[in-house]
């Protein structure tokens, strides 16, 4: 217990409860808690504070395990998808240029900060700028209930290339040159089924957890021995269990531990610079442009043949900069290619962004109603799969979410209204799965304004909407927009506390069903038909 706490300097907990405290205030007024993280390191920064080994060590820890827990959500089918690398590549060149033949510009007006920075440094600062938020993404899209959403697959895909340009980038940059032993990661390969075969053992508890960390953290390391950059190491670690049914569920249960090392990461950012009136400025001279960085993204969407909507819903997702964008900052700095100075600058820019990003996220369908048909102008005639127009007018009973209530659901109905009742999934893989099965399942987001285009006639003769969705934010939503569209029928929803209960009841919803509550009163009356 000693060693443990000699390695941990008196300052640290304060530290981290300062840091809490800030977390605590901006997520209390519904801002990301990271933005509290930063202002911490700012104000310890400005009371004389420096980063230490051990903060250092756990920042350390949170890009690792950021690292493998991309690597565990890399698909090759999703990223082999014209929608996804395509609008990737072309964006981040897109935005690269933007940026740098800004701050070419700007150095030719000789503003603060901008004095002597030559084309190199300019494509550098683009570079940065050219990420969008993975931590931001993936929180936004748990919250909705939309990461199998097409809109959230998209733009889960366009950040984890992203992500992947960024580890590249990191690799080069650190100038290592591997050793004649890295040959012997091709062992890799054979030893996957192995980790698979250890995967299904570590059932779904603190073992499952334990095994993401020593198998993020050892892959590192094994990279490091043979002379390659660690973080290349816990990306390829994760993306050898990326094919395995228990994936996501290691992703989720890694997720608390990556956000909370990340507070070391925000904070010694934070603490590496103080920013000034000149950092801020520069920082709002960055906002200006987010707008333009978001269009880029709408029209490159549209011009692969996404709908408007799904288009508008992809791009607001990705309306920030990155903290992946901070950490390249950082070891430009470090590297003395960017005055530390500009981390400051990044940080102000990263923190506003996220601002606007979840203000925007609250209001995107209202925002979407009113400007509908200056959006559609820039949708192509050709539809993708998963977008095509659906022909739902003899459906009675539809079920909005085809998780386990919303097959059990269905299966308990289906006798009874043949051909006339409808499941809808987000997901394409599962509804592909359903189909094949030889249920009436179709590809859909009950919250997605458009949807109802795509589902001409649906409403005339719809009796019942059940809502299963994975959240109890998306089954509000989904009601909401039922409401919007002038549906009169009977809508049932499940949610999991009595608070979501009453919610759902307040906004009009018939039927809410405590999903606890009904599986015990139905394991009870099961019991009881046994026993009698």
């Amino acid at each position: 217990m000693d060693a443990i706490l000699l390695s941990i300097h008196p300052n640290d907990p304060l530290w981290i409860a300062i840091a809490f405290i800030f977390g605590l205030l901006v997520r209390m007024v519904g801002l990301p808690p990271l933005i509290g993280f930063l202002v911490a390191g700012f104000l310890l920064h400005a009371l004389g504070a420096e980063a230490d080994e051990f903060l250092n060590t756990i920042a350390d820890m949170g890009i690792t395990i950021l690292l493998f827990s991309i690597g565990l959500k890399l698909r090759p089918q999703l990223l082999a998808r014209a929608e996804v690398w395509g609008v990737a590549s072309i964006h981040m060149g897109l935005v690269i240029l933007m940026f740098a033949a800004l701050v070419m510009l700007l150095t030719q007006l000789g503003l603060p900060l901008f004095v002597d920075l030559d084309l190199k440094t300019s494509f550098l600062i683009g570079f940065v700028l050219s990420f969008s938020s993975t931590v931001f993404a993936i929180k936004i899209l748990d919250e909705l209930g939309a990461m199998s959403s097409k809109h959230g697959q998209v733009a889960i895909g366009v950040l984890v290339i992203q992500d992947i340009v960024a580890v590249l980038f990191l690799a080069i940059s650190v100038g290592k040159v591997p050793s004649l032993w890295a040959i012997s990661l091709l062992l890799l390969f054979p030893l996957r089924s192995l980790f698979h075969k250890v995967l299904d053992k570590t059932g779904h508890g603190e073992l499952l957890v334990l095994f993401g960390i020593v198998l993020a953290l050892g892959g590192a390391d094994v990279f490091e021995l043979v002379g390659m950059k660690g973080d290349v190491g816990a990306l390829v670690f994760g993306m050898l269990l990326a094919s395995h049914n228990k994936a996501n569920e290691m992703a989720k249960a890694l997720l608390s531990f990556k956000d909370l090392f990340l507070v070391g990461f925000f904070l010694s950012i934070g603490m590496t610079a103080l920013p000034g009136w000149e950092e801020l400025l520069v920082a709002l001279i960055f906002i200006a442009f987010l707008p333009l960085k978001v269009a880029i993204y709408f029209g490159l969407f549209s011009t692969f043949y996404l709908r408007a909507s799904t288009s508008w819903r992809t791009s607001l997702n990705l309306a920030n900069y990155s903290e992946f964008g901070l950490i390249v900052g950082a070891l430009a700095a470090s590297a003395g290619w960017l005055p530390k100075e500009w981390l400051a600058v990044f940080a102000i820019a990263l923190s506003i962004s996220f601002i606007l990003s979840a203000s925007l996220v609250n209001v995107r369908d209202l925002l979407y109603q009113n400007w509908r048909a200056r959006l559609r102008v820039f949708e192509r005639g050709k539809r993708l799969s998963e977008e095509q127009d659906l022909n739902l007018a003899h459906v009675k009973i539809v079920i909005f979410g085809m998780g386990r209530m919303g097959t059990a659901a269905y299966t308990a109905m289906e006798n009874d209204y043949p051909d006339q009742m409808a499941g809808v999934e987000v997901n394409p893989a599962k509804t592909k799965d359903h189909q094949d099965l030889g249920r009436h399942v179709i590809s859909g987001d009950a919250t997605n304004p458009d949807f109802w285009t795509r589902a001409r006639g649906l409403l005339d003769g719809l009796e019942w909407v059940m809502l299963t969705l994975p959240s109890h934010r998306a089954n509000v939503a989904a009601a909401k927009r039922l409401q919007q569209m002038g549906y009169n029928g009977r809508i049932a929803a499940t949610s999991k506390f009595p608070d979501e209960e009453q919610e759902l009841r307040d906004i009009g919803v018939d039927l809410a069903f405590n999903i606890y509550t009904e599986a015990g009163l139905g394991f009870a009356t099961g019991l009881k038909k046994i026993v009698n």
